[in-house]
């Protein structure tokens, strides 16, 4: 190690003196030593070896600087003191003590400390050593807590426990043990006749061989066949037996035994555990009581069953509706209505495959796909559909089919199958015959709707046509005598103008007087003026009564209620005049019409269309709108167009429009006859109509014509 410091008394660290050669070699002997090892004076650490600022924890600096009793723990520093001021005052080595020593990370070890007087120069010091035995505390500890787990799991064992030593001595009887025994464990310890708890009489028990090790060689004599080894245990054995001085009644017990044995595989003793099985024989006895009974039962329920069987075959056999019972898509067995159904002739039913009974593969599947569902939950199939016989025949069946376990639907399942042929036969003409009933039913109330517009629109026409003359004959004379005033006025204006133009003074005093004054209350010049223009205008006023009463005639058409040419421009305009008070207060009418080709029409019949869409488009615009309308000509047919930008209609309400008595208007307000009529009318042309419509942009009807229809 080389030169060493010693301290001396009264002196600092750096005032240290060197120390002679045979100081330095005992500071080299003992850091040589592998047991950690200090030198001490009364007053500090002189040295300490490496093993020992190992186990401290410590740096030789901050060791060394500490007082003798400065590493221990706070409640030993005390009994270190007095310890190391004891050997420097002895001879000899000093008894051992144990310490808990506190290192330098903090943490606690247990030293066993033995103290060594020397001396140099004079002065004593103090060497000790040190053995950590904090592995050894914590190695013993652990045993003890073992061993009360142990004890613990012995004793607070459910299952009834003792053990005995290779004395055979009881060194264990636990709680549930004393329970079942009767035996406290008080008056088994330590005892060698385990045998009086159970026995009247001396007799080893299973562990008593098991420690002698003469379990094979007598098992048989004590306990006959009834011992055996355990299948859980090794070199356990087992035992089962009835022991009447047990309880009231005797209880059956069963017991397990096996060695224990030390680390050189030595037997030291063994273990034995009992359960109280009385009540398992109890029942296995019940049991067997129960099954003969069953059994019993079981013959009488199978004649039962049997005849049963016979009656249930004779009714399978001879129903009036094919039965068939199915696994994994094959008929397993079917009665003689079934192979009669479907024609098999003297072939047997067992094997066929039930694909083979449907027109498709798509029929098989669809009956798949809705059976599955209703079997899989335990509940019966009703269902109709065509199968096919053997002979590709074909019958309309109906189906009832039940499964014979829920769980699994393809197992076994049941089917009841009757020929509804004729049946369907008769449905489907009753079907027929009521479309057709419901066809002329609807034909007839469209030819009665029809009647009755066409009915109220001859009243219209005759209305019109008995208005139209009437007003005529007035509006002639009135014409006439229009034209006999305008020439009566005419030459009394140009006389009044001569004699205006006459220099008063050649006309006589009193004409003179005369003219003056009628000019004065009448204004001549003004009404020369005026009166002109007065029956220009009456003239006008007549014209547009004509022409009024003219569109009536044309829009009623009394006179033309059979097929001929029609302009449709001109049938348009007289039907926009007729209704123009319904809509020159909600819309601005815009046209724009093409060239059209005579078309071959009931022109009556299109302008009561044509006025049914005009009116609806002026009800569909709720404040002040434009209805457009259009005709045009392609391909030998004529559309004629009728667009508003009112309110538009839903998908939903288009889908109905057509339909008889549909009304979006208010109770009392319209028929729903209106556009039904219309669709009917334009198919009477051979023509169709379409409708476009957005809600909140407008609505378009076409009206297509072909220009000569086929039922013209």
């Amino acid at each position: 190690m080389g030169q060493r410091r010693l301290l001396h008394p009264g002196r600092s660290w750096r005032g240290q003196l060197v120390m002679p050669t045979a100081a330095c070699d005992f500071y080299t002997a003992l850091g040589a030593v592998s047991a950690p090892t200090l030198l001490q004076s009364a007053e500090r650490i002189v040295f300490a070896n490496s093993a020992m600022l190992r186990l401290l924890g410590y740096d030789e600096q901050a060791l060394l600087a500490m007082p003798p009793h400065g590493w221990a723990a706070e409640e030993f520093a005390d009994a270190l003191r007095r310890y190391g001021e004891r050997c420097l005052a002895e001879e000899g080595e000093l008894p051992s003590m144990e310490l808990e020593a506190l290192t330098g990370s903090g943490s606690r070890r247990v030293l066993e400390v033995k103290a060594q007087r020397v001396q140099f120069d004079g002065r004593p010091y103090a060497v000790l050593t040190g053995q950590d035995l904090s592995d050894i505390r914590h190695v013993q500890t652990s045993l003890l807590d073992i061993g009360r787990v142990l004890y613990q799991i012995l004793e607070n064992n459910p299952v009834a426990t003792f053990v005995i030593d290779k004395n055979h001595r009881v060194t264990h009887w636990n709680a549930a043990c004393a329970q079942l025994t009767r035996m406290e464990a008080s008056d088994m310890m330590g005892r060698d006749d385990t045998w009086r708890a159970f026995f009247p009489a001396a007799r080893p028990l299973l562990a008593d061989l098991i420690v002698d090790g003469r379990v094979e060689q007598e098992r048989e004599a004590f306990f006959g066949n009834r011992c055996h080894r355990s299948p859980y245990v090794a070199n356990g054995y087992e035992i089962e037996g009835f022991f009447p001085d047990f309880g009231a009644d005797g209880r059956w017990l069963f017991f397990t035994a096996a060695p224990l044995v030390d680390l050189n595989g030595e037997v030291v003793g063994a273990i034995e555990t009992l359960q109280d099985v009385t009540r398992r024989h109890q029942a296995e006895d019940e049991l067997r009581r129960h099954r003969n009974e069953l059994e019993n039962m079981i013959a009488e329920r199978t004649a039962q069953l049997l005849s049963t069987h016979h009656e249930l075959e004779a009714f399978l056999e001879n129903a009036s509706v094919g039965i068939i019972s199915t696994t994994n898509h094959q008929v397993e067995r079917g009665n003689k209505k079934f192979a009669e159904m479907f024609e098999l002739g003297d072939a047997s039913p067992h094997g066929l495959p039930t694909r083979s009974l449907f027109n498709s593969e798509e029929d098989f599947e669809a009956l798949v796909q809705v059976a599955m569902p209703v079997l899989s939950k335990g509940e019966s199939l009703l269902h109709e559909m065509e199968l096919r016989t053997m002979a590709g025949n074909t019958l309309w069946v109906q189906i009832i089919a039940y499964v014979a376990n829920p769980v699994d639907p393809s197992a076994l399942t049941w089917w009841l199958l009757q020929d509804r042929t004729e049946v369907r036969r008769v449905q489907r003409e009753v079907e027929i015959n009521y479309e057709r009933i419901k066809q002329t039913n609807s034909r007839l109330e469209e030819a009665q709707n029809q009647l009755l517009q066409s009915e109220k629109m001859a009243s219209i026409g005759q209305l019109a046509a008995g208005v139209a003359h009437e007003i005529n004959n007035p509006i002639g004379f009135v014409s006439s005598n229009l034209g006999s005033l305008r020439s009566y006025v005419t030459p009394v204006f140009g006389l009044l103008q001569l004699l205006r133009t006459t220099p008063p003074e050649t006309l006589p005093a009193d004409v003179r007087e005369e003219l003056r004054r009628v000019d004065s209350a009448v204004d001549l010049a003004f009404v020369q003026e005026d009166l002109p223009q007065l029956l220009n205008e009456s003239e006008e006023g007549l014209s547009r009564v004509k022409k009024i009463v003219q569109d009536l005639k044309d829009f009623s058409r009394v006179d033309h209620a059979d097929w001929q040419d029609a302009d449709l421009n001109a049938g348009l305009d007289s039907t926009l005049n007729v209704v123009m008070n319904e809509v020159k207060y909600k819309a601005e009418v815009r046209k724009d019409y093409a060239v059209l080709p005579p078309v071959r029409c009931i022109a009556a019949q299109l302008n009561q269309v044509f006025m049914n869409l005009i009116v609806n488009a002026a009800h569909a615009i709720r404040e002040r709108g434009t209805i457009t309308l259009t005709t045009r000509a392609a391909d030998g047919w004529v559309c004629i167009t009728v667009g508003d930008t009112g309110c538009g209609m839903s998908e939903e309400i288009r889908r109905r429009i057509f339909e008889p008595f549909f009304t979006t208007k208010p109770v009392g307000q319209g028929t729903g006859l209106g556009l039904s009529l219309s669709f009917s009318i334009v198919q009477k042309h051979g023509g169709r109509i379409e409708v476009d419509s957005e809600p909140g942009v407008g609505t378009t009807f076409s009206i297509w014509i072909p220009e000569h229809p086929l039922s013209a």
